[in-house]
């Protein structure tokens, strides 16, 4: 500013120093503010007036005329004092605004950002949370499972020791049973003419009807038999504990050892009629997959056709299951289970494989089911998908890759 010959240094500084009005006509002063500017200019009338806003110099009016004197007379300066006062409290007023504004620029920034962090963290709960769900189902039915497969595997054991005794026995018993009726027989033609005992015996023993059925007695045990090994043979095929957790099966067999073990909710009950399932397997490869986990998706979604049918179902004369199977060659296999009379409300699909959801009233479901299943196919890298009609049918289709 010191170097600065357009204006009058000096002046401006005693000005700003003193705080003080200076008037000047014709370069005729006392103060120490004659400088080389003024020298050269040689202004008539100079006027230097601080520009004050409670008691604070915010700025310096300067002014000049270059070819009068005395012009700047007392009524101008007080124009020219009020104009100042006014100038003063206007830019004072600017930067008051202009700091409101920087500060609320600036609160505006912090406040967006900290809602992006807080969204950010909210998110992250979120995502957490879900995450804490699924581990938590996932383990629950881990337990579930392990506990189940364990009394399957001890009750599976357990059975099938007298049952194999049963069976060993039947064939024997069924030849001795006919070795004494023939020995019977041949006592009944030697003695035709028994004494009068041995009559009444027979006629109170009945031994024509006691022979024949001994023999229908003796199917019927040997068929309730064989359907004990079956329901077994169902029960080690559906846990597989004694096999590798993965290998290559046929997935028929997990479906048919599952609607076995629910043959007795299908079956007809009190005011319930026979659910009636209808199977149409197309020609499917064996797979390599976790083949008890599979049974479970199975089960999980069976359970629920026929909850649906016969606690939520529309009243039908003969509710079905329908399960189509095909292999979509070369990269798929597509497993369809509907069920008819019931449907699923528009809303509900989109959280129906969500951990913990339930339409079932409280202490009816767990809401784990589906969701287990869901994340077994993904394992599988396949998908699982909800179709429901309105007042007519629901149905689940799963879709794997033959190689997983």
């Amino acid at each position: 500013m010191e170097e600065n010959l357009s204006i009058p240094v000096k002046l401006i500084q005693y000005v700003k120093n003193t705080q003080e009005m200076v008037v000047i006509d014709r370069l005729k002063t006392d103060l120490p503010v004659i400088d080389e500017y003024l020298t050269q200019q040689r202004p008539q009338s100079i006027l230097c007036l601080p520009i004050l806003h409670q008691g604070n110099l915010i700025g310096i009016l300067y002014l000049q005329n270059r070819s009068t004197s005395g012009v700047f007379t007392s009524d101008r300066i007080l124009i020219l004092d009020f104009l100042c006062t006014q100038a003063a409290i206007s830019l004072e007023n600017a930067r008051l605004y202009q700091q409101v504004a920087n500060y609320s620029q600036n609160l505006e920034a912090e406040v967006e950002q900290k809602t992006q962090a807080l969204n950010q963290k909210a998110q992250d709960l979120e995502q957490a949370l879900q995450h804490l769900q699924k581990t938590q189902a996932q383990l629950i039915h881990i337990e579930k499972m392990s506990s189940l497969g364990q009394l399957v595997a001890g009750v599976v054991h357990e059975i099938n020791n007298p049952i194999s005794f049963i069976n060993g026995n039947l064939n024997h018993l069924e030849n001795y049973i006919v070795d004494l009726m023939s020995l019977l027989a041949l006592y009944q033609e030697e003695f035709t003419q028994p004494n009068s005992k041995i009559q009444a015996k027979r006629e109170e023993i009945e031994v024509d009807f006691l022979c024949q059925d001994a023999i229908k007695i003796l199917q019927s045990i040997k068929t309730g038999s064989n359907r004990i090994s079956k329901i077994v043979l169902s029960l080690r095929n559906f846990s597989r504990l004694d096999e590798a957790p993965i290998k290559a099966v046929d997935l028929h067999s997990g479906i048919e050892s599952t609607l076995l073990i629910l043959q007795n909710r299908l079956q007809a009950g009190e005011h319930q009629p026979e659910i009636q399932v209808i199977k149409e397997y197309g020609n499917l490869p064996t797979i390599t997959c976790y083949p008890a986990q599979l049974n479970q998706v199975f089960l999980h979604i069976l359970n629920n056709a026929i909850d649906a049918i016969r606690e939520y179902g529309i009243n039908t004369k003969q509710p079905q299951i329908q399960i189509r199977t095909e292999a979509i060659y070369p990269q798929q296999i597509r497993i369809a289970i509907a069920n008819t009379g019931s449907f699923i409300l528009v809303h509900i699909p989109e959280r129906i494989f969500e951990p913990f959801f339930t339409t079932k009233p409280v202490g009816s479901g767990t809401g784990l089911g589906l969701f287990v299943s869901y994340s077994i196919i993904k394992k599988h890298g396949g998908n699982i998908t909800v179709n429901s009609l309105l007042c007519k049918e629901t149905e689940f289709t799963i879709l794997i890759p033959i190689t997983t």
